[in-house]
C-alpha cells in the first residue's frame, strides 16, 4: 500500500484578522486614566507630527499624495527649509541658552503682556500649582535598624540581627523560608546563638516583631507585658501554650477542664488575647501608597444624573500643520524617503487620534448605559443595587461582551455614595418569592446582617442562615449560603462562638 505524499493544493478557511486600529483601539480601552496620560506622552515623544491642542482635531482620511517632480533650485530651496525646521524643532530653552550666548539683553527676551499666550490645556481649579513634597516616611527596616544599634551585641550577633530585620514579611513575619538553622548555616554558628538573637529582635518595637507564627507572636507580647505586671498574664500565656489548639477551635470547656480555670477567667484571657497585634509590621509598609484615580465621575444634579469623563489631565491631540502642509506641496520634500516617512508617520497619528476618540465614545456610552441600568444605585444609595451582567450592556450599546469587559477592567467611577470599580455592577441575581429580581450583593449583605446580630454564644449554622433567609423569601440552598459566607470572609459557626 503507497504511503500518502506531500503535495499543494488549494484550501479554504475561515479566520478573523484584526487590523491594527483595532488592536490600538482594543488595548487604549483596557488601559486607567493614569497609563492612558502615559501613553499619549510617550507617542507624543515618539511621533514628531503629533502635538497637544486645546481641542482634538478631527482626522480624515482624505489627504491624497501628489507626485510633483522639483528641480535643482527647488531642491537646493528644500534643504534650507530642512535647516529652517530643525530650528523650528529646538526647545525654547535652547533658544534662550543661543541668544545669552550672543550677549542679548535678558529683558529683550522677555515676553510681553500681549505675548502671553493662553494655556491650552485645560486645569482642575482644585489643584494646585506647584506638586507638594511628600514627606519622609521611616520604613520598619530603618526603625528596626535603629534599635539594633543600641542593643550590645558582637560583630556576628548584629550580623544576625541584620539578617533577620532585612528578611521580615510586610505583616512584620519572618519570611517562611528563614529558619533559625538555614541562618546558622549561613553564619557557620550554634542554632542556638540565632535564636537568641531571634529573641531580642522579638522584643524590639514592634512587640512581636520577627515571629515565625501567630503563636509566637502573640507569646512574645503577653511575656513581655508579664514581665512589666507582676505576672498578671499568666493564665493567657498558659492558655497559648498548652492548650492553643482548643483555645482557637473555640472549645472553651475544655480549656478550663484542662487549666483547671473558670470559664469568666477563660472569657477575660480571650478579652486580653484579642488587644494584641498579630501582625505587628502594619503601619511600617515600604512601598508607597496607591491611590484610586477615578475614570467616571457620576453627580445627581436638580434630580438629573450627570455622568462626565475624567479626562481634564488629557491634553487634546492633533497634527501638525506645518508638517501636513508639506505633505500637501510635495515639490518641496527631499526625497520620497522622507515623504514615506512623513506620510507614515501622519497615518500613525491619525489611527491614535481615531483610537483616542473611540475609546472616549465607548467609555462614556458603556458608563450611559450602566448608569440608566443601575439609576436606583446612584439616585437611592447601594442597597439599591439591581442584578447585570456583561451581555445586558452589550446589547445596549451595541458592542461584544469582551468591549464591555475591557471598558471595565480597571476602572473606577466617583459617585456620591463613594467610589466603585465597575465591576461591582455586574451581579449575578435570582428572583424573590413575589418575582422580584434580588441582587446577589443584596443577599451578601442580608447574610452579614442576620450573622452580626447573632447570639455570640449560640451563632447559626448554614443550614440555619439559609432557612432564615427563605423565610424572608429569598429561595437560596445551604451550599449558596457557605459559598456566600466564605466571599465575605466569615467564619463557619463554631470559629464565631465566643463565651
Amino acid at each position: 500500500m503507497a504511503k500518502p505524499g506531500l503535495g499543494y493544493g488549494l484550501y479554504q478557511t475561515q479566520s478573523q484578522v484584526l487590523k491594527p486600529q483595532q488592536i490600538l483601539v482594543s488595548t487604549l480601552l483596557q488601559l486607567p486614566m493614569l497609563m492612558l496620560e502615559q501613553k499619549i506622552k510617550m507617542e507624543l515623544e515618539k511621533n514628531p507630527v503629533l502635538e497637544e491642542a486645546e481641542d482634538w482635531e478631527d482626522v480624515q482620511d482624505d489627504d491624497e499624495d501628489v507626485e510633483i517632480d522639483a528641480s535643482k533650485e527647488e531642491k537646493e530651496k528644500i534643504e534650507e527649509e530642512f535647516d529652517t525646521l530643525e530650528e523650528n524643532n529646538k526647545s525654547d530653552e535652547d533658544k534662550l541658552n543661543e541668544e545669552v550666548e550672543k550677549e542679548i539683553d535678558v529683558e529683550d527676551l522677555l515676553p510681553g503682556e500681549d505675548d502671553i499666550p493662553e494655556p491650552r490645556i485645560q486645569r482642575d481649579p482644585n489643584e494646585e500649582e506647584r506638586d507638594m513634597p511628600e514627606a519622609y516616611q521611616e520604613t520598619m527596616s530603618e526603625y528596626l535598624m535603629q534599635q539594633l544599634h543600641m542593643l550590645k551585641l558582637g560583630e556576628l550577633e548584629f550580623s544576625i540581627g541584620e539578617y533577620i530585620i532585612y528578611n521580615l514579611r510586610d505583616d512584620g513575619w519572618l519570611d517562611t523560608e528563614v529558619t533559625t538553622e538555614s541562618i546558622a548555616l549561613i553564619f557557620e554558628t550554634d542554632p542556638g546563638l540565632v535564636e537568641r538573637v531571634l529573641k531580642r529582635v522579638q522584643r524590639m518595637d514592634p512587640v512581636g516583631i520577627a515571629a515565625r507564627n501567630l503563636r509566637e507572636c502573640l507569646m512574645v507580647q503577653l511575656e513581655v507585658k508579664r514581665d512589666t505586671a507582676n505576672g498578671h498574664y499568666d493564665i493567657p500565656l498558659r492558655i497559648l501554650r498548652d492548650c492553643y489548639e482548643d483555645f482557637v477551635n473555640r472549645r472553651f470547656e475544655k480549656v478550663a477542664d484542662q487549666l483547671g480555670i473558670s470559664l469568666d477567667q477563660v472569657k477575660a484571657s480571650l478579652q486580653e488575647i484579642g488587644k494584641l497585634n498579630p501582625k505587628p509590621g502594619e503601619g511600617y509598609a515600604d512601598a508607597k501608597q496607591n491611590y484610586i484615580l477615578p475614570d467616571f465621575f457620576v453627580e445627581l444634579v436638580d434630580g438629573e444624573l450627570v455622568i462626565s469623563l475624567n479626562d481634564y489631565k488629557t491634553p487634546g491631540l492633533r497634527i501638525s500643520n506645518y508638517y501636513k502642509k508639506m505633505l500637501r506641496q510635495p515639490k518641496k520634500l527631499v526625497d520620497k524617503e522622507v515623504r514615506k516617512f512623513l506620510k507614515d508617520k501622519i497615518d500613525s497619528a491619525k489611527w491614535f487620534i481615531k483610537a483616542i476618540r473611540q475609546r472616549q465614545v465607548t467609555m462614556q456610552k458603556t458608563m450611559e448605559a450602566i448608569v440608566e441600568r443601575q439609576k436606583d444605585f446612584f439616585m437611592k444609595g447601594p442597597e439599591h443595587i439591581k442584578p447585570m451582567i456583561m451581555k445586558d450592556i452589550a446589547e445596549v450599546i451595541e458592542m461584544d461582551i469582551s468591549t464591555v469587559s475591557r471598558v471595565c477592567k480597571g476602572k473606577y467611577v466617583e459617585t456620591d455614595y463613594g467610589v466603585f470599580e465597575l465591576k461591582y455592577f455586574f451581579n449575578e441575581g435570582m428572583e424573590t418569592d413575589e418575582g422580584d429580581a434580588l441582587s446577589t450583593l443584596r443577599i451578601k449583605d442580608r447574610l452579614k446582617e442576620i450573622i452580626e446580630s447573632e447570639n455570640p454564644r449560640k451563632p447559626y449554622s448554614d443550614d440555619k442562615l439559609g432557612k432564615m433567609l427563605n423565610d424572608e423569601g429569598i429561595p437560596i440552598a445551604r451550599r449558596t449560603v457557605a459559598k456566600y459566607r466564605e466571599q465575605l470572609d466569615i467564619p463557619v459557626a463554631r470559629l464565631r462562638r465566643s463565651i
